[in-house]
């Protein structure tokens, strides 16, 4: 059975190594035609820019996205810096520019890329998903009896911070840096998944679209192996199942065949603070100008974050939403369950996470205020500060470093929750109500605990649950998100997942009540 995931691991990084070449392969030729309608679909007036395009690019032929991508981000700044010198501001492009960068070399792209966009899957995505299922299946074997234990996860180099955790973060972080910042250098990596975004939605990939496809594709592998190991918890697999469902079908599927019929690409199960641009100008007029299904998906928005979200976290506790629904919480709970065990659980950490995660629900507030004000007043500032700039700095800060590039590129290094720990809005909105007002509750049996560390070792949101359960007090906390896997972990039966009354409810204290292990 080793041999046989050595040889799954084995093609999987082939499958990688080729994913990863194909940044560097390709070939690029922009026609005057092409450009033209770029041109005129972009609405471009600056002719320093189209003169300096058609005499570097249209009609000559590029061997990399690199090169053609500099080009058109240095005569986009240089033609920009004239326009805004004269004071012609309505031949200002506006356009990110690699996002702007993008959109050219997507339609200038040719070769064999291109021309190969099944066989090319089959290289990278086919490759990576049979090797990874080759290296996960055989555990149903060597795991031997269903159960968890401390399965040499700190002999790991891996999950231990050893130098493989260190590749993984490092790949990842470059990643969602090149996903964000640079989509320009990634085009070719679009091209493979055309063909079933244009079945989808009728258009080519984006980026979005391939990170869409890719997020997806990881979840469904990793719950595979999610099934695998917790095979004997019913909770597990039907949580597991819970949040693949609810990724592929409201987050993936459903957005892309709205837009194939001209409606706005919406995820219904995304609420607000996390849906940080649902109430965004250009949003609520896309909402607004697609009749009355747009503004369906307004009321439901409104209705979601307001009424549905607060009284389901009455009833069944913050869960139901970060460990059942939750796309951010289910690529955690897969593709990040093999490193939950490094959540730090120190007071300091703790400290940390209450400023961070309700400072960031704080920001996002200030800035919807900010834009709600500006989209009924009119006024493009408040308090002489730009509405747009709050915007951007919390697109930026947030929305892209936190959430994407720490969020989910720290797993290796800080655990597989440091978003939802301490940068979710929505987990902190989710968390005050659980803490104050919900049937939610872990009760714990301090008799029979014999203190293994289990629980605390393998909680990914940074509670000391051995301390809990010693003193046989229930687990009152904003930030447990109710995976179950300390309970799940526990050799004894200590620990149990319970809604209940309210006046049975222990209210613990916040303060954690030991160190970490």
């Amino acid at each position: 059975m080793k041999k046989l995931q050595q040889l799954g691991l084995g093609i999987f990084l082939i499958g990688l190594a080729l994913f990863c070449s194909l940044m560097f392969l390709g070939s690029y030729n922009l026609s005057n035609n092409q450009f033209q309608k770029i041109i005129e679909s972009k609405r471009i007036k600056s002719e320093i820019f189209t003169g300096k395009i058609k005499s570097k690019i249209v009609d000559k032929e590029f061997s990399s996205s690199f090169e053609i991508s500099e080009i058109i981000i240095n005569s986009l700044k240089e033609s920009n810096k004239i326009h805004k010198t004269n004071r012609e501001w309505n031949k200002v492009i506006y356009d990110k520019p690699h996002s702007f960068s993008y959109e050219i070399l997507k339609v200038a792209g040719t070769g064999i890329i291109k021309e190969n966009k099944v066989l090319f899957w089959l290289l990278t995505f086919g490759l990576g998903i049979f090797g990874s299922l080759l290296f996960i299946i055989p555990n149903i074997i060597t795991l031997g009896p269903p159960g968890i234990k401390n399965n040499g996860i700190y002999f790991n180099s891996a999950t231990n911070r050893g130098f493989l955790g260190w590749f993984v973060f490092i790949f990842l972080v470059v990643f969602y840096v090149l996903l964000y910042f640079y989509p320009d250098y990634i085009v070719n990596w679009t091209y493979i998944v055309d063909p079933i975004s244009e079945n989808l939605s009728g258009n080519p990939a984006s980026q979005w679209f391939l990170y869409g496809f890719l997020y997806c594709t990881v979840m469904t592998v990793m719950a595979i192996r999610m099934y695998i190991k917790y095979r004997n918890n019913k909770y597990q697999i039907l949580r597991t199942t819970s949040v693949w469902f609810f990724q592929i079908v409201f987050a993936f599927l459903i957005p892309e065949i709205l837009v194939r019929f001209e409606k706005p690409w919406y995820d219904f199960k995304n609420a607000f603070p996390l849906d940080y641009d649902f109430f965004f100008s250009w949003n609520l007029n896309s909402l607004i100008d697609s009749g009355g299904f747009g503004l369906f998906i307004l009321v439901w928005g409104i209705v979601l974050t307001l009424i549905i979200v607060p009284v389901m976290v009455y009833f069944f506790g913050k869960r139901w939403y970060c460990s059942w629904v939750c796309g951010c919480g289910g690529l955690a709970e897969t593709l990040g369950d093999p490193f939950r065990h490094l959540s730090n659980k120190s007071i300091g950490a703790w400290k940390l996470e209450r400023w961070l995660v309700h400072g960031v629900l704080v920001f996002s507030l200030l800035m919807t205020g900010f834009t709600l004000y500006s989209y009924f007043s009119g006024s493009q500032s408040v308090l002489g500060i730009k509405t747009q700039s709050i915007q951007n700095i919390y697109g930026f800060l947030i929305g892209s470093i936190f959430a994407g590039v720490i969020g989910t590129g720290f797993y290796p290094i800080f655990g597989n929750r440091v978003w939802c720990r301490f940068g979710c809005p929505l987990a902190a909105y989710l968390g005050l109500v659980q803490r104050f007002k919900s049937r939610f509750r872990i009760t714990t049996n301090g008799g029979q605990c014999i203190s293994c560390g289990n629980c605390s070792t393998y909680c990914e949101m940074g509670i000391d649950v051995r301390a809990y359960a010693q003193k046989g007090q229930d687990i009152v906390r904003s930030s447990c998100v109710g995976c179950g896997v300390c309970s799940a972990v526990c050799p004894r039966g200590v620990l149990k997942l319970e809604n209940g009354p309210l006046e049975n409810r222990t209210y613990a204290p916040e303060f954690p009540l030991g160190n970490s292990l």
